[in-house]
């Protein structure tokens, strides 16, 4: 295994990791089509819930732990002490073992209070007891993933990933079906109506569980035949400094605490705004199955959707860490403040036309990928146009955190998420209670949160690298080519419509948009020859511009 040095590195890996996540996600939603088919908007929020509350626990106990362990690795592996580096991977396999058992137990033994007192939404119990063996096995795959990318390779987590999601498409559609009819049978035997929805999405979230399986075995593969690379480099590492597996462990701890903090805070909206949701609609008179289906329709179709170009945008987080822990070992500020610079043009490049894009073809999309929406369609639909922004705003503020935690500061992106959701907090319960806007009060609030820990973000970036991000390249001329670009889209939708239909003409005008929203970015000079030849296959590009004629 080699240390990779280039200086544009962390682009090139968190483009081989943004491939896999676009592949990971498109599998997700294509898979959640057929799932939303059995479940229905009931049973997708009940499996929805489920996954928040897993997803929570599993921040407390060991999500950040690949964060963490790439950060240790990255700073040993460019002091050379590969000793070291292999240490803090043991150290965090221990770690795994015993935070991701804990958080496996609790989960399981805790799953129906819960659901029940917390959420108001008892028969979530069924999906979440079924998760909590995905717990302890996440725990191990991150201690792997981490170790991977504290020597800048995204590969192996990138390759997790993909298989990962297939086999959890296969598994969930398949035993959410087995299961959904199981619940049925309850049902009809005199049971509550709401059983077939609950045990199917307990059917689906069994596909967590397989998926992390085979990507642990997966990894546990790579790191066997890695082995000897990594051992070799253990025999030449004749560094002095040797530390103890105590104050390696004290490390891990001390790195973990405020990354497992900020990542909770910041991620724990998804579950308190559910919460509060569900209490107020009780309250103002809407029942169960109202409420879970409204909120079915916001995290089975919209969240979803969203997802898919976020966690494009998510990618150079991980792969700035180590990055800019490297910049930050070997005292090279300008360095650091040419990547910090780089990574928020590329999210900006990203999140904003594919907010535009979705807000432009709301409608369309969500006929595409959802034909039996119904009734719901003019909802799914509203959302996803009012949340376009919290696309750009989650992007950004995913990518501000990883930048702070790749230069040592650790507690300002928790004080920063701490601020956030507490105004976030009130936000929300003036628009539920005050101006009633029921389910939009959520996408707005959500807006706000990300908006207001981008603001402090950025503030402490600037500060800490006398730094401030150019305007015009990285904000307004990706705007200002998605709206061109959304306009073009949505045109294009409206002329083939009445000839092609709804998903041929859905298609069209997305690969319309695309080629538009490049062509404006060359035209406009939003990107550059020399940072296109930074990404993979950038040279494909730049002839195709040059064949244009939009490049010299």
């Amino acid at each position: 295994m080699n240390k990779e040095k280039g200086s544009n590195n962390f682009l090139v890996q968190g483009s081989i990791l943004a491939i896999a996540s676009i592949v990971a996600k498109i599998i997700g939603l294509i898979y959640r089509i057929p799932l939303t088919g059995i479940l229905g908007d009931a049973g997708n929020s009940y499996y929805s819930t489920a996954n928040e509350i897993y997803n929570i626990i599993l921040m407390i106990s060991s999500f950040s732990l690949p964060l963490a362990v790439s950060k240790l690795v990255a700073e040993r592996i460019n002091w050379g002490e590969y000793r070291n580096a292999y240490r803090v991977f043991r150290c965090a396999i221990r770690f795994a073992l015993i935070a991701g058992g804990a958080g496996m137990l609790f989960t399981y033994a805790l799953a129906g209070f819960i659901t029940k007192y917390l959420m108001t939404f008892e028969l979530a119990k069924y999906a979440l007891r079924v998760l909590a063996p995905a717990i302890f096995i996440c725990a191990i795959v991150g201690a792997f993933r981490g170790f991977f990318q504290g020597y800048a390779t995204m590969v192996p987590t990138a390759i997790s990933q993909v298989i990962e999601q297939i086999v959890n498409a296969i598994v969930s559609v398949v035993c959410a079906g087995i299961m959904f009819r199981y619940g049925v049978q309850l049902a009809a035997a005199g049971g509550n109506s709401m059983l077939g929805p609950a045990w199917g999405a307990a059917g689906g979230t069994f596909g967590t569980v397989a998926s992390l399986t085979v990507a642990m075995l997966f990894l546990m593969l790579i790191f066997s035949l890695q082995r000897k690379s990594i051992n070799k480099q253990i025999r030449r590492d004749h560094t002095d400094h040797k530390e103890t597996d105590q104050q390696i462990n004290r490390l891990l701890i001390a790195t973990i605490i405020p990354i497992v903090l900020s990542t909770v805070i910041y991620n724990i909206t998804n579950v308190a705004d559910q919460g509060i949701f569900n209490k107020v609609l009780h309250g103002q008179g809407f029942t169960e199955a109202q409420y879970a289906t409204i909120y079915g329709v916001y995290t089975g179709k919209f969240r979803v959707l969203m997802n898919v170009p976020l966690s494009l945008a998510s990618c150079l987080a991980p792969s700035i860490v180590p990055s800019l822990t490297a910049a930050v070992a070997h005292n090279d500020k300008q360095e650091a403040v040419r990547k910090v610079q780089l990574s928020i043009r590329f999210t900006m490049m990203i999140t904003i036309p594919c907010a535009v894009g979705m807000a432009a073809l709301a409608s369309p999309i969500i006929s595409m990928l959802y034909p039996s929406t119904g009734d719901s369609l003019e909802l799914a639909a509203g959302i996803m146009q009012a949340g376009a922004l919290m696309t750009i705003f989650y992007g950004l503020s995913t990518l501000t955190t990883g930048i702070l935690q790749g230069l040592g500061e650790l507690r300002a992106p928790l004080v920063h998420c701490a601020i956030a959701l507490v105004l976030h907090f009130f936000v929300l319960y003036f628009l539920l209670t005050g101006m009633t806007l029921n389910i939009y009060a959520v996408v707005y609030a959500n807006i706000f949160f990300a908006f207001v820990v981008c603001v402090l973000n950025a503030l402490s970036i600037g500060r800490l690298l006398r730094y401030r991000q150019e305007i015009v390249r990285t904000f307004i001329i990706p705007a200002l080519s998605s709206v061109i670009m959304g306009l073009a889209c949505y045109l294009c939708y409206k002329g083939l419509n009445h000839f092609l239909g709804n998903a041929v003409s859905t298609v069209i005008s997305i690969l319309v948009g695309v080629v538009v929203y490049a062509i404006g970015m060359v035209s406009l000079r939003g990107i550059t020859e020399e940072e296109l030849s930074e990404i993979p296959k950038g040279y494909l590009l730049i002839r195709l511009f040059r064949k244009m004629g939009l490049m010299r």
